[in-house]
């Protein structure tokens, strides 16, 4: 059973075109691992009761952080617009903890990610954390987005890859170089068969490149994906 924490909403703030993150304070003694997610529960001031008033958000920000973010697509729907509305210093609830698209002990495989939109939010929590534990895992993040503008955290990765000589960072603009293909892994993945891949973002996206990832050699029990469906 997940526990509950009631947590104040510290700040929401539109971080790339269509995109709002969520600042939370950060329950005394909260633990979670880098990739980890919970349900924000917003309260019955917004109009919506116990049918439509939860979502679940993978953590943005790192466990050795000292709040909690969480961020979101902006989409049509009763939950997300109430979202946007809540006033900062609101009380909110916090379901946790659940997921394992966590990363993988061994710092001796690579790891890879393959990322799409809002599927970066694990993504940035494990690479910040590893990068502030100064791990050895040799880490590549492939991030496709379909313009620079609808690429959250760009900023932060780039300033990380500066920080973390194990870190290389490709970001993927698909208006301008198409989609992440065979020819494009490859360069980045010099030896596809070796590493351990995490793949999150849309469903269509994450199964594209599970069977992309298959044909081109990996392993296919070294993928683990995150899908984000209703983003």
């Amino acid at each position: 059973m997940p526990t509950s924490y009631d947590v104040r909403l510290l700040r929401r703030k539109e971080i790339a075109e269509g995109t709002m993150e969520f600042t939370l304070e950060k329950p005394l003694g909260f633990e979670y691992r880098a990739g980890q997610y919970g349900d924000l529960v917003l309260p019955p001031s917004t109009g919506l009761d116990d049918s439509n008033n939860k979502h679940g958000f993978s953590f943005v920000s790192a466990p050795f952080e000292n709040t909690l973010r969480m961020a979101t697509r902006m989409r049509d729907s009763r939950y997300k617009k109430a979202a946007a509305q809540v006033p900062e210093g609101t009380m909110v609830q916090l379901l946790a903890l659940w997921g394992d698209f966590t990363l993988q002990k061994n710092e001796t495989i690579p790891a890879v990610f393959i990322t799409g939109g809002i599927g970066i939010t694990p993504v940035r929590s494990i690479i910040a954390q590893a990068t502030h534990d100064r791990t050895n895992h040799r880490i590549t993040l492939i991030y496709a987005n379909r313009t620079p503008a609808q690429a959250a955290y760009t900023d932060e990765f780039k300033q990380l890859a500066a920080e973390n000589r194990n870190f290389n960072f490709v970001p993927v603009y698909t208006s301008t170089q198409g989609h992440v293909n065979a020819e494009l892994i490859r360069q980045h993945v010099p030896d596809v068969a070796t590493p351990r891949y995490y793949l999150s973002g849309p469903e269509g996206m994450v199964k594209a490149m599970r069977a992309l990832l298959i044909e081109i050699g990996a392993d296919e029990d070294n993928i683990k994906t995150e899908e984000f469906d209703g983003y």
